[in-house]
């Protein structure tokens, strides 16, 4: 089976995404980058190609244009304008949803009948944008949601407790952005909950710092990428492997006609079945406070 995935910009996110497909063993055995930038995107293409050699999976790279989506298993939308320190991620809401408007219709008038995988702020906002403009089920849009944060709470967990993070179960969900938050009640080491090891003040330093994370490295460096390449990535590997692994994605909520951050079933088809967590009441405030956040933006998205 030809497992092939375009990616649509080729930034910082776009190329981290590609560049960590090379570095692991994957399903993609056809890669193809798109972006305005030609000669960039021919440079990159040479450049990963160069690679291969060394590489533990056989992928055949190239520059393309849209006429590439029409066989292609996932289309992975990385670009937009990025975010500059001092702005949310809902800051850049008009600016890529009119990028997105353009890329969408080129990528259906293609012949596209595959999944889509969303990796451009304002995430969950950029998601329900793709939902609407490509009018596919919603099962077959993926927003990468709140992976990259879940992934960073599990890495402080580990470094603070001292084990490894792959024996963290605990979830990020919500926005992918400010409003986002920890149910604690659903975190657990092993089999024992979280609160067992750790004090509600620590708990809540841990939260704050996987919130603000983003807002920390950009300042430092510029922008963050490594972490949702290797995101998207996971999420590649659970769609193309018919995995049915839970990961927290961006994904449809038909009760409130949005895209939001929650754990779900993937494999080949995209989202099996959303996975739903017993809330405590504060926790339930949380997440209605975030579906709101997302709602508002959506209806001042200009048309």
């Amino acid at each position: 089976m030809k497992n092939k995935v375009v990616i649509i910009g080729c930034g910082n996110v776009g190329m981290s995404y590609a560049y960590a497909l090379l570095n692991q063993r994957t399903y993609v055995n056809e890669l193809v980058l798109i972006d305005l930038d030609q000669e960039r995107v021919i440079g990159e293409v040479m450049d990963l190609n160069h690679c291969l050699a060394f590489s533990p999976s056989k992928i055949s790279i190239k520059a393309g244009d849209y006429a590439d989506c029409k066989n292609a298993s996932i289309v992975c939308i990385a670009a937009g304008a990025n975010q500059g320190p001092g702005e949310t991620r809902m800051d850049l809401i008009n600016k890529n949803s009119v990028i997105f408007k353009s890329i969408i219709k080129n990528v259906i008038k293609s012949g596209f009948d595959g999944i889509f995988l969303i990796a451009t702020n304002p995430l969950d906002v950029m998601t329900y944008i793709t939902w609407k403009y490509s009018k596919f089920e919603p099962n077959r849009i993926i927003g990468s949601g709140t992976s990259l944060d879940t992934a960073r709470l599990k890495y402080m967990i580990g470094e603070k407790l001292q084990i490894s993070p792959k024996n963290v179960h605990a979830y990020v969900i919500g926005e992918h952005g400010d409003s986002e938050f920890v149910p604690w009640s659903n975190a657990n080491i092993s089999l024992q909950n979280i609160k067992d090891y750790l004090t509600e003040e620590e708990l809540n330093d841990i939260y704050i710092n996987v919130r603000d994370a983003a807002y920390d490295i950009i300042k430092r460096k510029g922008s963050t990428h490594y972490g949702i390449g290797m995101c998207l990535v996971r999420i590649t590997n659970a769609i193309l492997g018919d995995e049915n692994s839970i990961i927290t994605i961006s994904t449809y909520d038909k009760e409130n006609n949005i895209f939001i951050g929650c754990p779900a079933t993937i494999n080949r088809n995209g989202v099996r079945e959303k996975i739903y967590l017993k809330l405590n009441k504060t926790e339930e405030e949380k997440l209605t406070n975030s579906i709101n956040i997302i709602k508002e933006a959506i209806n001042k998205i200009e048309e």
